[in-house]
């Protein structure tokens, strides 16, 4: 048989993973859409949970079905259609869902934008709270055009300040100004010197996601300037539980440990509630980072570039939530070395208490023996006495019969006799009552 012919036939292959064709897709999960330009694209980031999901892809289905169009089924967290007018894609994140509308052909920039033709009521109806919100506008340009900064800030951002740079190689430049305009987007200009439709779609969507992914790193830094006064009084209280600690009684021991448990307890919780923020803040971080690697920045001569406004800008809140995370994993790990330690302190409290009370235990049974010794002598003596009463009067009845007996000689001959079986019998009693009540403690 032919190579093409054994490579061509059908293997009969082993049981697929589960996951194998998820994994697989996963490395083509949300594509940019290509755009040609002239193009405008809207873009809406709305925080909300998993669980709204459903809603959001009945949402698109009614906005599909509103233009007659067939809604694709979605391929893991992400469709797109074609709505004729404009396109439509959706995207779904771990805490946020992007929407992304693209129209394609000459507009006044920023005044005919993609979303302008989506109904107004249908935008107005998405499921959850709005956190970014964003027009990008693609104008052609020649190769070699280098647009005037002060022109185009007057153009396209009345007259605010911009950031921006030379991109993918010198083929755009983008310029944006990190600011909501008096309809509530921020506004991004790409200049396109030669870019491809696949790259002019990459580029755009790279720089929608530094400025979403910068406002969700930012959620966790009012998160960090709040902690921040907190942490600092918990960082007192340990402060002073510790120079307490140093000389601490006995007695005020308990008490100390009830304030660092308590302390701990804020601190946990503290911890548990922000713990995924940081965490989040921390990758969304990294994100923007990599997403403006990916642009390949060149600087425009007097402009800062968009590294350079993010770091300037964002690394500082960054820093400060991390080290506000730091802060906090630090007391917690020094709470918990402090309440070891009075643990500790108040574990070998106990074991001294423990054994003084052995010590005195053992002084009271010592004493209960030399008592139970007395007791056992004077009882010998007691029943010892009786016994020979008893003997007595058998003696005097003896002898008023007629019988040659003297009473007295009789009991005085009795009372080592007497005195010797009643001492065995009460020792014995008392081993027999030792071994019974050994045994039941067994």
């Amino acid at each position: 048989m032919a190579p093409e012919a054994v490579w061509c036939s059908r293997v009969n292959l082993p049981i697929s993973h589960p996951l194998r064709y998820e994994l697989q897709d996963e490395v083509h999960a949300r594509p940019p859409l290509p755009l040609r330009s002239p193009a405008r694209v809207s873009m809406l980031a709305l925080l909300s949970p998993p669980a709204a999901r459903e809603r959001e892809l009945a949402a698109l289905r009614a906005l599909a079905e509103r233009h007659g169009v067939a809604f694709p089924a979605a391929s893991g967290g992400h469709v797109s259609f074609d709505c004729g007018e404009f396109r439509v894609k959706w995207e779904r994140h771990t805490e946020f869902s992007r929407y992304v509308f693209l129209s394609e052909g000459p507009g006044v920039p920023f005044t005919h934008s993609a979303l302008g033709q989506v109904p107004a009521d249908w935008v107005a109806a998405l499921p959850g709270e709005l956190l970014y919100a964003a027009h990008a506008e693609v104008v052609p340009a020649a190769p070699s055009q280098i647009p005037q900064i002060d022109a185009a800030s007057a153009a396209y951002f009345d007259g605010r300040p911009v950031v921006g740079s030379v991109i993918a190689g010198g083929a755009a430049v983008a310029l944006t100004d990190f600011r909501i305009d008096a309809n509530g987007f921020s506004r991004i200009v790409l200049f396109d010197r030669g870019l491809t439709p696949p790259q002019t779609g990459r580029a755009v969507q790279a720089l929608f996601e530094v400025d979403t992914y910068r406002m969700l790193a930012l959620l966790a830094f009012p998160v960090a300037r709040e902690l921040s006064p907190r942490i600092a009084r918990d960082e007192r209280e340990l402060s002073e539980v510790a120079n307490v600690l140093v000389n601490v009684a006995e007695a005020d021991e308990p008490v100390l440990l009830d304030r660092l448990t308590t302390l701990q307890a804020h601190i946990e919780r503290h911890e548990a509630d922000n713990h995924y923020r940081f965490g989040a803040a921390a990758a969304y971080h990294e994100l923007v980072q990599r997403r403006i690697a990916q642009l390949r920045e060149e600087r425009l001569e007097g402009l800062q570039t968009l590294e350079e406004f993010m770091e300037r800008r964002l690394g500082p809140a960054m820093n400060t939530c991390a080290a506000v995370a730091a802060r906090l994993e630090s007391l917690s790990q020094r709470v918990s070395r402090a309440t070891q330690l009075l643990s500790t302190r108040i574990e070998i409290t106990r074991e001294r208490q423990n054994q003084q009370l052995l010590e005195s235990m053992d002084q009271r049974a010592a004493a209960q023996l030399r008592l139970q010794s007395t007791v056992e002598g004077l009882s010998v003596a007691a029943v010892t006495y009786y016994v020979l009463g008893i003997v007595n009067y058998l003696g005097k009845g003896l002898e008023a019969r007629g019988l040659p007996v003297d009473p007295a000689l009789i009991t005085a001959l009795a009372i080592v006799p007497i005195a010797y079986l009643v001492w065995r019998g009460l020792r014995r009693a008392r081993k027999v009552a030792a071994r019974q009540l050994n045994g039941d403690k067994k």
